[in-house]
């Protein structure tokens, strides 16, 4: 009586999937922990960003080497996902990518700048191999975005990335990912190419104003277009599974 009565609840809880992989409708997200999702954040931007910089930036003042400051503050992200896996049991991948793109960074500052124009160039490749890092996590079985997306879409809790995980069987989000994984990847390379043009073209000076604007203005239109593209893609999958429902039932 107990197995038939244990199977038949784990059916229940399974009928709403399963109606949902075939109709092409997505499950509905858990509710939010509030206080999870803020303890994964605290934790996520002081061991990826607040001390990573200041660490680096101490170090420097104290006279460590550009490539040897940005590696030592880097064992920050080591420690966030040494944290993320004995508190979660899965390895963080957003403070793997973070870490693999802080060694990026070091790797790059070895080539030295023997000039302002040549530092300019240093900047701007990096986000150009940024670009070549999305587009490469084109070929693995998840691009980034669906990384970064899961970081910033849910509260990290096993039920939310049991969701987040789920999606992926569905054809609209894997296309949306992809997507803008893509898109993000183009657009980096293409405006680290326009930056080392401009670095050759324009004077010195001139670029140093302009080349943070461009980083950030990149940063902005792609992070405004993301969320446009987010919300059109739900709303049209939403339309598909809707159709697919009414087709089903007439």
């Amino acid at each position: 009586m107990l197995t038939r009565n244990t199977t038949t609840e784990q059916g229940a809880e399974r009928a709403p999937e399963t109606a949902a992989a075939q109709t092409g409708e997505r499950p509905a997200a858990p509710a939010r922990s509030k206080g999870a999702a803020i303890l994964s954040w605290a934790i996520t931007l002081s061991l990826n960003v607040v001390a990573p910089i200041m660490t680096y930036h101490a170090l420097r003042d104290h006279g460590w080497s550009e490539f040897a400051a940005l590696l030592t503050s880097s064992a920050w992200l080591v420690l966030d996902s040494a944290v993320h896996l004995a508190w979660r049991r899965r390895l963080d991948e957003f403070a793997v990518v973070t870490m693999v793109f802080i060694v990026i960074t070091a790797v790059v500052s070895l080539v030295g700048a023997h000039s302002a124009r040549a530092l300019l160039i240093k900047d701007s490749s990096i986000t150009g191999l940024f670009g070549l890092l999305c587009l490469a996590t084109l070929l693995a079985p998840r691009p980034l975005m669906f990384y970064f997306g899961r970081k910033f879409s849910t509260d990290g809790t096993d039920a939310s990335v049991a969701w987040w995980n789920g999606l992926w069987r569905f054809e609209d989000f894997r296309r949306s990912l992809i997507t803008m994984t893509t898109v993000w990847g183009v657009a980096y390379c293409a405006e680290a190419a326009v930056r080392i043009v401009l670095a050759f073209t324009l004077r010195t000076d001139t670029m140093v104003i302009l080349s943070p604007v461009m980083i950030y203005s990149v940063l902005g239109c792609l992070g405004i277009w993301t969320a446009w593209y987010g919300k059109r893609s739900r709303r049209k999958g939403e339309a598909r599974a809707k159709a697919a429902a009414a087709a089903a039932q007439s």
